[in-house]
């Protein structure tokens, strides 16, 4: 499943309203250990997408001159 960055965006301010209105501190523990992964792996992904793009201007050239073979 993959999220958009507007989900990350709406998961992570889910998370930090339970944990500013969760008065057991077991619960608050679990949902900072969720958002903490959530903010690792989010970031992980959008730096890794943006070092394995690459420009395309849309043409393409080939170079094999195949023209010696007649």
């Amino acid at each position: 499943m993959d999220f958009t960055s507007h989900d990350i965006a709406i998961i992570e301010q889910a998370l930090q309203r339970a944990i500013s209105s969760e008065p057991k501190d077991s619960k608050v523990n679990h949902y900072r250990e969720v958002l903490s992964k959530l903010q690792n792996n989010a970031a992980a992904a959008m730096s890794s997408s943006s070092k394995g793009t690459v420009a395309h201007d849309g043409l393409r050239f080939d170079y094999d001159d195949s023209s010696d073979l007649l």
